[in-house]
C-alpha cells in the first residue's frame, strides 16, 4: 500500500446515522428513477420532435456545469444535514405540484424543461453536502464500506427495481409515478431531518471571504493534490468515453448486432447486475490491493471490456462486456469517492466533490457528442473502440497516483473532526 492510500480495516453500524441515511439514499434513488423514466414517455406523449425530446434529458446536466461549484461551495458553508433535509422537502413539493399539473392536464414540454432544471439545481447542493457528511457519520476506517453500501443500494433501487414499476404506474395514470417520486422525497426528508449527528467545528471564516474565493480554494486543494488531480482527470476521460457509448448503445445492439429491443433491454440489466456485484466487491478489492491499484485494476478491466464489445460482433460478448463494465465502474466509484473524501481536508470536502461532479458531468454530454460523430463516421462499433482508447488514457493518466512520495494530507486542516452523535 503506498502513501496516498489508507484502506477501510471496519464496517459502518446499520444503526444510527448511517442506516437512515442509507434508506433516505436509496428511497430517494427509486423515486428518481421513476420521474426519469417517465419524463421521457410523457415527453413523448407531447411532442415527436426529437431534439426537443432530447432537450429534456439534457436540462438534467447543464444545472452541474453551471451550478456545481457554488453547490460544493455553499455544502461546506451549511449545515450539511439540514441543507440536505431541506432541499428534499422543496424537491418533493415541486414534483407534487407538478404532478397535480399533469393530472390536470395542464403538462407541457416547458414545464417539463422548468422541472429537470429546477431538480436538478438542487442537486448541486444535496449531492455536494451528503458526500461531506459521510464522514461525520461513520468513522474514517469505514467509509470504503460505507460508500460501496450506498451505492450499491441505490443501483439496486434505480436500476433493477423501479424500472418495472413504470408501466404498472401508468397504467393508473401519467400522473402517478410523479406522485410516487413526491413522495420518496419527502419520506427521505425526514429520515434525514432525524439524523442526530455532532457535525465537524469549523473555524470562523476569515473577514471578506467570499465564495468565489472559497470556490477558487476548493479548486487548489484538488489541483494541488497529486492523486486527487490524477484520479479527476482519469475520471474525466472515463466519463467521456461511457458518454459515447451509452449515447450510442441502443444503435450498436439493434442495428449492428440486430438483437432488437430484448437485446438492449438484456445489455442494460446486465450492466446493472455488474454494478451489483461490484458494490459487493469494491471494498475486497481496495484491501487486497490498495485503493489506487483498485482503481488501476479497475480501468483496465474496463478497457479490455470495451475492446470486446466493440470487436466481437456476438450478443453474447456484449453482455459480458457490459456486465464487467458494470462490477469495475462500481469498483471505479467506490474508491474514488472514499480516496477524496479521505484526503480532502474536512473543510473542503464539499468543494472538492463538487469539483470531481462538475467533471464528471462535463464529461457525459461531450463524450455523447463525440460517440454520435464516430458512430457516423467510423460504425456503430466505433464508439466502444473510441471509449476503450480513452479508458488506456485513464489508466495511463493514473500512474503518477501510485508514486509513494505523494504526501498525505495533513490532519491540523483547520478543522476539528466531530463524532456522530449515537
Amino acid at each position: 500500500m503506498t502513501a496516498v492510500e489508507a484502506v477501510d480495516r471496519s464496517a459502518p453500524t446499520w444503526r444510527g446515522g448511517f442506516g437512515r441515511l442509507w434508506t433516505a439514499a436509496v428511497t430517494s434513488r427509486f423515486g428518481d428513477a421513476l420521474r426519469t423514466a417517465a419524463l421521457p414517455l410523457l415527453a413523448v406523449r407531447l411532442t415527436d420532435e426529437p431534439l426537443v425530446i432530447a432537450s429534456v434529458t439534457a436540462c438534467g446536466y447543464v444545472p452541474w456545469l453551471l451550478f456545481g461549484l457554488l453547490g460544493g461551495a455553499l455544502a461546506d458553508r451549511v449545515d450539511q444535514r439540514r441543507a440536505m433535509w431541506a432541499v428534499d422537502t422543496v424537491r418533493g413539493l415541486l414534483v407534487a405540484g407538478f404532478a397535480l399539473a399533469v393530472g390536470l392536464g395542464h403538462a407541457s414540454i416547458p414545464l417539463l424543461l422548468l422541472l429537470a432544471f429546477s431538480l436538478t439545481t438542487l442537486q448541486t447542493l444535496f449531492d455536494n453536502a451528503s458526500t461531506a457528511l459521510l464522514p461525520s457519520l461513520v468513522d474514517r476506517g469505514a467509509l470504503s464500506s460505507a460508500n460501496a453500501r450506498l451505492m450499491t443500494g441505490q443501483q439496486l433501487a434505480g436500476g433493477l427495481l423501479a424500472g418495472p414499476f413504470v408501466p404498472l404506474l401508468l397504467t393508473a395514470g401519467v400522473c402517478v409515478p410523479f406522485v410516487a417520486d413526491a413522495g420518496t422525497y419527502l419520506v427521505a426528508a425526514a429520515l434525514v431531518a432525524s439524523l442526530r449527528v455532532r457535525l465537524p467545528q469549523r473555524d470562523r471564516r476569515p473577514g471578506g471571504s467570499t465564495l468565489r474565493g472559497e470556490i477558487g480554494a476548493g479548486l487548489r486543494a484538488l489541483w494541488g493534490d497529486r492523486a486527487l488531480r490524477a484520479v479527476c482527470v482519469s475520471t474525466l476521460l472515463c466519463n467521456i468515453g461511457m458518454g459515447a457509448l451509452i449515447a450510442t448503445l441502443v444503435l450498436q445492439v439493434t442495428r449492428w448486432l440486430h438483437a432488437g429491443d430484448a437485446g438492449y433491454a438484456a445489455a442494460m440489466t446486465a450492466y446493472s447486475a455488474g454494478s451489483l456485484a461490484g458494490g459487493f466487491a469494491a471494498r475486497r478489492i481496495a484491501r487486497r490491493l490498495g485503493r489506487v491499484r483498485a482503481l488501476l485494476l479497475a480501468g483496465t478491466v474496463q478497457t479490455s471490456s470495451l475492446v470486446l464489445v466493440g470487436t466481437v460482433r456476438h450478443l453474447g460478448a456484449l453482455l459480458a462486456g457490459m456486465a464487467l463494465l458494470g462490477v469495475m465502474g462500481m469498483v471505479w466509484n467506490v474508491n474514488q469517492v472514499t480516496l477524496m473524501q479521505q484526503r480532502s481536508p474536512a473543510s473542503m470536502v464539499g468543494r472538492v466533490a463538487s469539483a470531481f461532479r462538475t467533471a464528471s458531468t462535463s464529461g457525459a454530454p461531450l463524450g455523447a457528442l463525440l460517440g454520435g460523430a464516430v458512430a457516423r463516421w467510423y460504425g456503430l462499433n466505433g464508439p466502444a473502440l473510441f471509449a476503450a482508447a480513452l479508458f488506456a488514457l485513464a489508466v495511463t493518466s493514473l500512474i503518477p497516483a501510485r508514486k509513494p512520495d505523494v504526501p498525505v494530507v495533513a490532519p491540523d486542516d483547520g478543522v476539528r473532526a466531530g463524532r456522530p452523535g449515537r
